[in-house]
């Protein structure tokens, strides 16, 4: 994958027929130990709260926001592929995540570590 890191990015929400690219996007990552394994089946459940950040029709970067409650959900399986990281990919995709729990209803907080 030979991308130029001035291309342009868009974030948008995933669908199921970007889930075989998310499965082999985030393949590296996984193998590195940077997240999760995920199944056919876990990451189709990821679906309804998934985005995607797509520079030349591929996929350079993957979370999901995972809603347990009105007061609780969490950014899961956050990864933006190397040649686009610091280029604020990982904010707008947390961004997103962010929006889509404010959509549902979700009390917006900081994490207390």
């Amino acid at each position: 994958m030979d991308q130029s890191a001035s291309s342009e990015v868009e974030v948008r929400p995933v669908t199921t027929a970007d889930l075989p690219k998310v499965a082999e996007f985030i393949e590296p990552f996984v193998a590195q130990g940077r997240l999760l394994p995920r199944t056919r089946e876990e990451l189709d459940e990821l679906v309804p709260h998934g985005f995607v950040a797509v520079s030349d029709n591929e996929i350079v970067g993957f979370v999901a926001l995972e809603v347990y409650s009105r007061k609780l959900a969490e950014v899961r399986s956050l990864a933006v592929s190397s040649q686009f990281r610091r280029q604020g990919v990982g904010k707008k995709l947390v961004d997103s995540c962010v929006a889509r729990a404010s959509e549902l209803g979700v009390q917006i907080g900081r994490a207390h570590v």
